[in-house]
């Protein structure tokens, strides 16, 4: 038996999906621990192509049990659009295959709205919400102003429990935002439309995950998000709601015993950032254009044009250390092969002195990257399976970032698709 978690390393946007639909090949189950529908997961296999949200990335490999763990902000809504979706495309989605936590809260639609609100408040200030309602839903969990999913099974006091909470809503949203109060026949509509819908693949998943332990089931945990939009060790306020890391697994998955055997983080070939907050290594202008074309780097959620830059040591070696990483999965390697001379953020310049430490939030915005230039390859790697086959300059690029990191890089994806990969 072994469980794993495969976290992302850096901002997010790593190619997490990827890797987890690669992996699930030796996994019996997939756990989403934390996160929403805030972020997507692309996959590219056999079937297509598919844009993830909420839905674990094992769904797309037959035979994967799939579960959203009480760490996750499960939106009904937007959940059952998302399994329409799969499943019309041949996908197979039942309560065999899709388990969700009977403890996970549920994203009430105001949750979005509250979203939409402060962003709006905050103007040039925002903090790059995707408006998926993540920071009111966390917050209000930490009220204890949320709905658990299993109380959808008592009618009664489910509605009882949502007329408390709109009460209590609506005075935020008329008096703080000047908008429009929740009423019980909406929210009755939302319920009868969505989560009535999701109510089958409700469970005590805490049950059914140490029963599978006690089988000899392999556990994987998939996180949304990185290193670096982790609540407590990111870069704070521009960061997520909830914790990104490997060591939140156990809590998020419902299962607070489970001993995590392996830790893959997943790191991009070079940095990548949606939102706001500080990027030290960011490119701009035609160079960060050519880099964003030949990546395709626009956000599976939004469709926004991320933020590029070249791969930053300093944040993915803090990111290594924040989540524990015992091997590294390095992504998108092939798209740099355009490249005559690769750029490298290998340390920043802070206070006119050289820094290799990740600083402090507040003092990121003073740091300035320390850039160094590698030979690229100027071929086409994206058909190389076997780690020997690569051209020289390319193992020397991993080669490189491995020793910086200070942790083995054990995959190479040199494309999007499952077999295009190369284990070390």
């Amino acid at each position: 038996m072994s469980n794993c978690a495969v976290v992302g390393i850096n901002w997010g946007d790593e190619g997490k999906g990827r890797m987890v639909d690669y992996f699930t090949e030796n996994y019996d189950i997939v756990v989403r621990f934390q996160g929403g529908g805030n972020a997507g997961h692309t996959v590219i296999n056999g079937l297509g192509k598919f844009a993830l949200h909420l839905l674990p990335s094992g769904i797309l490999r037959s035979g994967v049990v799939n579960v959203l763990g009480n760490g996750v902000a499960v939106d009904p809504e937007n959940l059952w659009i998302e399994m329409q979706e799969v499943m019309s495309r041949g996908v197979a989605i039942t309560p065999d295959n899709l388990k969700i936590s009977d403890r996970a809260s549920i994203l009430i639609p105001w949750h979005r709205d509250m979203d939409e609100l402060e962003e709006m408040r905050l103007a040039d200030k925002k903090y790059g919400s995707t408006k998926q309602g993540i920071a009111p839903f966390y917050s209000d969990k930490y009220q204890k102003k949320t709905i658990l999913a299993g109380e959808l099974f008592y009618s009664e006091e489910l509605k009882e429990h949502l007329a408390d909470l709109m009460e209590w809503k609506n005075l935020t949203l008329t008096k703080v935002y000047g908008a429009k109060p929740y009423t019980m026949e909406k929210l009755e509509k939302w319920i009868e439309d969505y989560c009535d819908r999701i109510k089958p693949f409700i469970c005590d998943t805490s049950a059914f995950l140490k029963n599978a332990q006690n089988s000899g089931k392999n556990i994987l945990f998939e996180a949304q998000l990185g290193s670096l939009r982790d609540l407590d060790y990111g870069i704070y306020p521009y960061t997520t709601s909830s914790n990104t890391t490997a060591a939140y697994a156990p809590i998020g998955s419902g299962f607070p015993g489970v001993k995590i055997d392996e830790v893959i983080g997943v790191v991009k070939a070079y940095s990548t950032c949606v939102g706001e907050g500080p990027f030290v290594c960011e490119m701009f202008g035609s160079e960060a254009e050519e880099l964003r074309k030949n990546g395709f780097e626009y956000g599976a959620k939004t469709g926004r044009p991320r933020r590029v830059g070249p791969i930053d040591i300093v944040a993915t070696k803090y990111g290594v250390e924040v989540q524990a990483a015992t091997a590294i999965a390095i992504t998108k390697l092939d798209v740099l092969s355009y490249m005559d001379k690769i750029p490298v953020c290998t340390r920043y310049i802070q206070n006119d002195r050289m820094i290799d430490r990740f600083p402090f939030p507040a003092a990121l915005k003073s740091a300035k990257p320390v850039i160094e230039y590698f030979d690229g390859w100027k071929c086409d790697i994206s058909g190389v399976r076997k780690w020997e086959d690569l051209p020289k300059e390319a193992r020397e690029y991993v080669t490189f970032i491995e020793e910086q990191i200070c942790c083995p890089i054990k995959y190479v994806s040199v494309g999007p698709e499952r077999e295009s990969i190369i284990i070390r």
